[in-house]
């Protein structure tokens, strides 16, 4: 069996730390551009709704960074009781109200594979459905040439866990607001499967991307959804965030 093949034996139970698609881990160096350039600064993308996740670069772009980070309120991670995955609705629904792309007649994966991948080809006779791409991955610097009977190898991760979420406020939120989150492409990402399952409901102070290039990029991402659903970050969430974009 394959290290790829392996893992995807084993997503669901432990996760994979980082495979690439030779079944080995990728460097953690500075990651290669995204194909064609295309890849956007979380600061010029402040709705998610354009593709990828380019790297912040520049003083002045790192302290704009750090001023939106620093905007984060702090408190402690709450108890996981209560929570389900299905507490924010079922999987890729495109009836989330209030987000990008919503009722579109596509459901919220596809059009993040739409939005970030290359050389789509969709379903015969459908618009929507993608049955292959070329992928580049933000958080290995990877590109990955996928197919939809593979479908494991890209995952849509979300930024900011929807676990972590309830632990940090969203227990609290009615049905609504926790499908928004779900379904907002702001905090969705198609990225190398094994990778996010290794993140499972980390926060940046126990798990960033392999890639040390898109880390500032990544804390900028996690901070804006924080920001739009005015969830709180632990400290040393923050803390972590701040380090990466120069801090």
């Amino acid at each position: 069996m394959t290290g790829v093949a392996a893992c995807a034996a084993i997503t669901l139970v432990a996760g994979c730390e980082g495979l690439d698609q030779s079944g080995t881990a990728p460097e953690s160096g500075a990651a290669a551009p995204a194909p064609d350039g295309r890849s956007v600064s979380p600061l010029k993308n402040p709705d998610g709704t354009k593709p990828g996740l380019a790297p912040v670069t520049g003083a002045t772009d790192d302290a704009t960074a750090r001023k939106l980070i620093e905007s984060l309120r702090t408190k402690g991670r709450g108890p996981k009781t209560g929570y389900d995955r299905d507490e924010f609705g079922y999987a890729w629904m495109d009836t989330a109200d209030g987000v990008p792309l919503a009722r579109n007649g596509c459901d919220t994966r596809n059009d993040l594979l739409k939005r970030d991948g290359q050389n789509l080809r969709f379903r015969t006779g459908s618009d929507c459905v993608v049955v292959t791409m070329k992928l580049h991955d933000p958080y290995t610097g990877k590109d990955i040439a996928w197919k939809k009977a593979k479908a494991a190898e890209v995952q849509i991760d979300h930024v900011v866990p929807l676990s972590y979420a309830w632990q940090m406020g969203a227990a609290r939120w009615d049905r609504q607001k926790r499908q928004r989150l779900a379904n907002d492409v702001l905090n969705l990402l198609p990225v190398w499967g094994p990778t996010n399952s290794a993140k499972r409901d980390s926060g940046p102070a126990s798990w960033l991307p392999p890639s040390k290039a898109i880390r500032c990029s990544y804390s900028v991402r996690f901070a804006q959804v924080a920001l739009k659903y005015e969830l709180s970050v632990t400290a040393a969430d923050k803390d972590m965030m701040l380090q990466q974009c120069g801090a």
